[in-house]
């Protein structure tokens, strides 16, 4: 299955919409679109990984680079999901407790409000 990355401006975030398999061979597409992001001087991001069906640890590697360096530059990163099997992987890894994790776009938004 493919990935897909969207990226559009959500005041005051930057919101990266991800779909279909985060792994070893598609995490780069991923690393880039937050890459271009930050270049561009987002520094508060959502990432949406509501329509994500796989994640494997290299997504997470990208994941926690990003929230790396976005705290680097007093930044934050926030992680949009309500699925059970991604959540699950959150818990197992300890990560559940270094990301926000929220329900909705606008949730994280408030979060930060």
């Amino acid at each position: 299955m493919e990935l897909s990355v969207s990226a559009s401006t959500v005041e005051p975030f930057e919101l990266i919409e991800v779909g279909g398999e985060v792994d070893v061979y598609t995490a780069p597409k991923l690393r880039e679109a937050i890459v271009a992001a930050v270049d561009r001087g987002h520094h508060r991001l959502i990432i949406d990984v509501q329509k994500v069906d796989f994640l494997d640890s290299t997504g997470l590697g990208v994941l926690v680079g990003a929230l790396k360096r976005v705290r680097a530059d007093g930044g934050s990163l926030d992680i949009v999901c309500t699925q059970e099997r991604i959540l699950k992987i959150f818990e197992i890894t300890g990560l559940d407790k270094v990301f926000g994790l929220h329900e909705t776009v606008d949730a994280a938004r408030a979060a930060h409000a």
